[in-house]
């Protein structure tokens, strides 16, 4: 299935280079984590993510100093669209669209006085610089949490709705929305409600999921469940580790569901049975370890590990290589096809072998 079929229609807003909604492609956000003062680290930290396939990046910005830093950051080089993080003050806000900020993330409701949110649209309309609106369970107004009791699915919508409302008064709207919570279900729920109130994009996440498994699992869920009903039109997978780990879990998140032609490495494997006559949970391992020092993960192939030398080859038949497990040995097969069979101490290296042929 195509889920690029039942996209959800959006207003297309151009930042950069790079398109969010309409006809273009769901986009990779991640953000840096270093202090933004040192340019030198941030740079790094930039280039380091655009490698990795994120196609837009965020920076905090606590102060004017910092938001200067962006026109450095472009004169060194940097390609990729890059987002101002905004918290309060609507002069940094002012400040980084000057310095050559591509998009802004700000919150309406805590940006300053009307006069305050009017400036900041004047200097975003100036230098046509879109505007991202961030909702979450953590930043509600006091009315709204009086009014729904806690941080509900309806009160992060009617949050969002209330500040997209202040910017069209002002004649903006080159606005993509983001409604985050750290528990999944709301976290779809409002997603849900909002995509059947507004035209404009989504920037899908779970905010807050964690470290790891746990991480992956929530991002996963949350963000994949509502691009396979044909909502959200940029992600940004949120861990508590370097931002690149984000960015490779996002790619194999679109690649799941064929929303992005960066595909890498498919790794199929079998959960193993009482068939299984190797030890294949180790081979996996040894696999992985040994696939990202060769330097070939990215490798747009599928690559099998099966632990049965029966099934193995027919199971995984739509696999272009791989390896099917015996006693003390395997196959190693290719498109389906037995080319040998191998000793198991030496089946990850001859995969490994076979497919930097490749």
């Amino acid at each position: 299935m195509n889920y690029n079929d039942t996209r959800r229609k959006t207003k297309k807003i151009k930042v950069g280079d790079v398109y969010i909604g309409g006809d273009s492609r769901v986009t990779i956000q991640s953000m840096t984590n270093t202090d933004t003062h040192d340019i030198e680290a941030t740079y790094q930290q930039v280039a380091s993510l655009e490698a990795a396939g994120c196609d837009i990046v965020r920076i905090t910005v606590p102060d004017e100093e910092s938001a200067k830093n962006f026109r450095a950051l472009k004169d060194r080089g940097i390609r990729i669209p890059l987002v101002a993080d905004i918290h309060f003050n609507y002069k940094i806000a002012i400040s980084a669209i000057k310095c050559g900020a591509d998009k802004i993330r700000i919150n309406p409701g805590n940006i300053g006085s009307e006069d305050g949110v009017a400036a900041v649209v004047s200097a975003a309309k100036e230098y046509g610089v879109p505007i991202r609106i961030g909702v979450n369970a953590g930043s509600l107004s006091k009315e709204l949490l009086e009014k729904y009791g806690h941080p509900t699915p309806a009160a992060l919508v009617e949050s969002a709705l209330s500040h997209v409302e202040i910017l069209e008064r002002h004649g903006f709207y080159d606005i993509v929305i983001s409604i985050k919570a750290s528990t999944v279900s709301d976290m779809i729920e409002a997603n849900k409600l909002l995509s059947a109130k507004v035209e404009y994009p989504l920037h899908l996440g779970v905010t807050e999921a964690g470290f790891g498994i746990d991480a992956a699992v929530k991002s996963s869920v949350g963000i994949g469940a509502l691009l396979a009903m044909g909502i959200g039109d940029t992600i940004r997978v949120s861990l508590t580790d370097s931002p690149e780990e984000e960015v490779l879990l996002a790619i194999k998140l679109l690649s799941a569901l064929n929303l992005t032609e960066r595909k890498g490495m498919n790794i199929i494997s079998c959960p193993t049975c009482g068939r299984t006559k190797i030890n294949l949970i180790s081979l996996v391992r040894e696999f992985k370890a040994k696939a990202e020092k060769a330097g070939i993960m990215n490798k747009p192939i599928s690559v099998a590990l099966m632990g049965c030398a029966v099934n193995g080859p027919g199971e995984a038949r739509e696999a272009d290589i791989g390896i099917a497990g015996g006693v003390g040995e395997g196959l190693l097969f290719k498109n389906g096809e037995i080319i040998r069979k191998v000793p198991e101490s030496s089946l990850v290296d001859e995969l490994i072998s076979e497919i930097l042929k490749m």
